[in-house]
């Protein structure tokens, strides 16, 4: 097999505000495994929240080429049971695991004719609504956002929350029920409160509608996130808290939902590992993303049917997707039943 990767910017359709940033692009470093003349691609995003500068994705995959190539073939290095398949795993960042591991899915499946869903254990091609994010913006603007992605099909909103007066975020948020009435709503603070604060505001925020809420507290006191979805009137759903299998695990039972993203818990067979682990627990399981490309956002979208909520518009913030295949424009992600990950490259973006 042969390793390679090529580094390339995505740009954003327009900057998106989150109570702790604003991002208006990343890098994606494109993954290519090559094998008998067939090549398999997976993407791995920049985050500097998860830790995951562009530097460190490709100083990690320098390091995994030697084993990667010395494999005989995809299928070897995909069998969890055969030691030593790839270097290290427990070593490598979660994103740079997660984008290896869609690489050989989509080799695997192109090897054998099958699209994704099938290897992972579905048969039908998951088709299903995904939320699409209104990020930090004045009620104006949010209104005219969501009266448009309404009028494209989009029948779930998330509303990014966390401004430093919470009467901004609550006229956000009513805003965008007069441009969309009937959609449901979903609200994600990014753990911009505090737990008091939480459990205060969420009453209001349920009062419009609000049907779940994405981690209201800043991460790192899964007690005190246990605490305010006891209290509160609507799903709590960890996501900064929920990044390993362990941390899932960790908080079956005390949260209402755990927002499992590839690139946070190491691709697609521990997103499979974390829904089995919560099955029975009281803890239902919400498919995310990182703003990506087509490319990126393909191998969650194979596993969407397990998922109760689902929020795989990464590619949809984009100025540009350089990958299709996914669709999601008209509020609908559907996993391709081409063989692989099934996305195709519509154009010659600009690598390095």
């Amino acid at each position: 097999m042969r390793l390679t990767w090529h580094t390339t910017e995505l740009a954003l359709a327009e900057p998106l505000r989150i109570s702790r940033s604003v991002m208006a692009g990343r890098d994606a470093v494109w993954i290519a495994i090559e094998h008998g003349g067939l090549t398999g691609w997976g993407e791995v995003v920049s985050s500097d929240y998860l830790g995951l500068p562009t530097p460190r994705i490709v100083r990690h995959l320098t390091m995994a080429r030697p084993a990667v190539e010395r494999l005989p073939d995809p299928e070897t290095a995909w069998d969890e049971h055969v030691p030593d398949s790839l270097p290290d795993l427990s070593r490598l960042p979660a994103g740079v695991l997660a984008g290896l591991e869609a690489a050989l899915l989509d080799l695997i499946g192109k090897r054998t004719g099958r699209p994704a869903h099938q290897l992972l254990g579905t048969h039908a091609a998951p088709a299903v609504q995904t939320a699409r994010t209104i990020g930090i913006v004045a009620p104006v603007q949010a209104a005219a956002q969501a009266a448009r992605l309404a009028l494209s099909g989009f029948t779930v909103l998330k509303v990014k929350a966390g401004s430093p007066d919470p009467a901004e975020d609550l006229a956000r948020l009513s805003a965008v029920q007069v441009g969309a009435p009937g959609v449901s709503l979903l609200l994600d603070p990014n753990g911009a409160w505090t737990e008091r604060q939480a459990i205060d505001l969420l009453p209001r925020f349920a009062a419009l509608g609000v049907t779940a809420v994405e981690q209201p507290i800043a991460p790192g006191r899964p007690d005190a996130l246990a605490r305010v979805a006891k209290e509160s009137p609507v799903p709590v759903i960890a996501d900064e808290d929920a990044v390993s299998y362990e941390d899932a695990v960790a908080l079956a039972g005390l949260v209402h939902g755990v927002n499992v993203k590839l690139a946070k818990c190491g691709g697609v067979r521990a997103a499979l590992r974390i829904h089995q682990a919560l099955r029975g627990s009281g803890t239902d399981l919400m498919l995310g993303c990182l703003t990506a490309s087509s490319l990126g956002i393909a191998p969650a979208v194979h596993l969407a049917d397990r998922a109760r909520w689902v929020d795989l518009d990464g590619h949809l913030l984009l100025a540009d997707d350089p990958w299709t295949g996914i669709g999601g424009a008209d509020g609908t992600v559907r996993a391709p039943d081409r063989a692989g990950l099934g996305v195709t490259r519509t154009h010659m973006a600009v690598v390095r």
